[in-house]
C-alpha cells in the first residue's frame, strides 16, 4: 500500500503538505492539493484514519455511556446527543454496559487511549469518584448533579420533580398511592430521590409502597398484580417511572373492570407516544434536551453544570 512519501514525491510537494491536504488544512495552494488528490486517487490510497487521529490528537467521535440502547428513556438522551452532534459534524458511538461497572471503566479507559475525545454518561454503573479520575483525559459531562471537580452536568432536579409528582396526587386527594422504579436504592440515585420525594410528601415509609425493576408494558401489568393480588393492596393512584410502563397498569385495571381515573389514577413519565395515545398525564423530564444539552457542554471543552426543567403534562389519567 502507498505511503506518505510516495505520494508526495509524485505529487511534487512536501510531506507536510499532503498531511494538510488529508486533514482538511485550509491553507494549501489549490493546485497542491488537486495535484495530490489526483495521485490519491491514482494509487487507490485510503488513509489510516486511526493514525490521522493520533496525530491529530482528535477522534472527532464522542461516547455515550448507557446501560441499554433499547429502552425509551435512553432513546430520548441518545436522539438529542445525536441530533447536536450531527450538527457539528461529530460521530457518536454508544456504549452499552448493563450497569456492569467492568465493562463501564473499559469504556473510560477508551478516553484515557484517546479513542473518543470526550463521554456522555446517561446512567452509571461506578462512583462518581471513580468517573472523575479519567476526566483528566478528556470532557465528561453526566447526567445528575454533581459538584466534583473535572466533571459537567447536565441534569435533571429529580428530587423536585418527583415532589412535584407526588404532590399533584396528592392535592387530586388520592391518599394511598404506590410507585415504581428502575434499578433498586442501593444503586439507583433515581431511586433513591424517587423514594425520598415519596415520603416527604406523604410522610411515611416508602418502602411497602414501591417496586424496582420495572422498564416495560410487561412490567407495569407485573406490578399492578404485585399491590393488587400478592400484597392485597388498594391503591388509588400509580405513579410510574415511565409511560410504558404506566400503559402496563392501564391495561391490568382495564382487565380486571377498573375504570380510568375514576377507580385508579396513573401518573406516567417522560411524555412517550404511548402516553399521548393513551392520554396518559405524564412528568416530561425533557430528556431530549438535556442530550443536547450534554453535547453542547462536551463540545464547548468547559466545566459547566446546566439543569433542564421538568414538565408536568396534565391528560386524562388523572
Amino acid at each position: 500500500m502507498p505511503n506518505i512519501k510516495e505520494i508526495a514525491k509524485q505529487a511534487g510537494v512536501s510531506v507536510t503538505t499532503v498531511s494538510r491536504v488529508l486533514n482538511n488544512h485550509p491553507y494549501v495552494a489549490s493546485d497542491k492539493r488537486e495535484r495530490v488528490q489526483k495521485v490519491m486517487q491514482e494509487l487507490d490510497y485510503i488513509p489510516n484514519r486511526s493514525a490521522t487521529n493520533l496525530a491529530l490528537g482528535k477522534t472527532n467521535t464522542v461516547g455515550v455511556i448507557l446501560p441499554y440502547n433499547d429502552h425509551p428513556w435512553f432513546d430520548k438522551v441518545v436522539n438529542g446527543v445525536l441530533d447536536a452532534a450531527f450538527r457539528k459534524k461529530y460521530s457518536v458511538t454508544l456504549f452499552p454496559t448493563g450497569y456492569d461497572a467492568k465493562t463501564e471503566e473499559k469504556y473510560l479507559m477508551m478516553l484515557k487511549t484517546k479513542q473518543v475525545d470526550g463521554l456522555i454518561i446517561a446512567s452509571r454503573a461506578n462512583t462518581l469518584e471513580l468517573i472523575s479520575d479519567y476526566a483528566q483525559y478528556g470532557p465528561i459531562v453526566v447526567s445528575e448533579e454533581t459538584s466534583l471537580p473535572g466533571l459537567s452536568s447536565a441534569y435533571i432536579d429529580r428530587s423536585k420533580a418527583y415532589q412535584e409528582g407526588f404532590r399533584f396526587l396528592k392535592e387530586r386527594g388520592y391518599r394511598n398511592v404506590c410507585f415504581t422504579n428502575g434499578r433498586a436504592r442501593s444503586i439507583s440515585p433515581s431511586t433513591r430521590s424517587k423514594m425520598k420525594a415519596f415520603e416527604a410528601v406523604f410522610e411515611k415509609k416508602a418502602t411497602n409502597f414501591t417496586l424496582n425493576d420495572c422498564y416495560t408494558v410487561q412490567d407495569g401489568m407485573r406490578a399492578a398484580e404485585y399491590f393488587f393480588e400478592e400484597k392485597g393492596m388498594k391503591p388509588d393512584a400509580f405513579y410510574a417511572n415511565g409511560d410504558e410502563v404506566a400503559a402496563g397498569i392501564m391495561v391490568y385495571a382495564r382487565q380486571k373492570g377498573m375504570r380510568v381515573p375514576k377507580d385508579i389514577a396513573i401518573l406516567g413519565q417522560e411524555n412517550l407516544p404511548i402516553g399521548l395515545v393513551l392520554e396518559l398525564t405524564t412528568l416530561d423530564h425533557h430528556l431530549k434536551k438535556m442530550g443536547e444539552t450534554a453535547f453542547s457542554i462536551f463540545h464547548s471543552k468547559e466545566i459547566r453544570k446546566e439543569r433542564i426543567a421538568h414538565e408536568l403534562i396534565i391528560r386524562k389519567s388523572v
